[in-house]
């Protein structure tokens, strides 16, 4: 068993898309990054490449390179689980926060759950997403910008010794 964290933070700002979790969510501004700047997914990737002890994503995706320019960060997570199971290993689990003070994430955290459960192979039972505000504190409460936070959970995949 293997187990690795992951941050992300992104600024927001107008004329961007909100990308969270893989969801459009209809909002006034977007999150600003060299790809979607989805900052659940990059979080995720993070905690996951982490526990591969792989480094993080501005190792394996470096914003220098513009074949990573305004990608979908989905297209970068199934790259990830390749990695994943090209190491030999799947996922237990993934626990993940997402903090913003709004707009309110709670009514998109299903559909997250299920687009990223299928991209990461797993069951929505082994996917675990919350949101929380800072009550008005900090650059998230602030409104400037928004965080995630995850936890991966790896285990030895044993269909290979079979």
């Amino acid at each position: 068993m293997r187990i690795g964290i992951g941050y992300d933070v992104h600024a927001l700002v107008e004329g961007r898309q909100l990308v969270v979790g893989g969801v459009n969510i209809p909002y006034e501004k977007g999150l600003l990054g060299h790809s979607d700047a989805d900052v659940l997914v990059h979080a995720i990737m993070d905690s996951i490449l982490g526990a591969l002890a792989l480094g993080d994503i501005g190792k394996i995706f470096p914003d220098t390179d513009n074949a990573y320019k305004d990608i979908d960060s989905c297209i970068l997570l199934e790259r990830v689980m390749s990695l994943t199971k090209k190491e030999g290993y799947i996922i237990g689990n993934v626990d993940s926060v997402i903090v913003a003070q709004r707009p309110k994430m709670a009514p998109y955290i299903e559909a997250m759950k299920e687009k990223l459960s299928k991209i990461m192979q797993i069951s929505e039972g082994q996917l675990n997403i919350k949101a929380t505000t800072t009550e008005w504190l900090g650059f998230e409460g602030r409104e400037e910008g928004v965080s995630a936070y995850s936890v991966c959970v790896l285990i030895a995949d044993r269909s290979k010794e079979e």
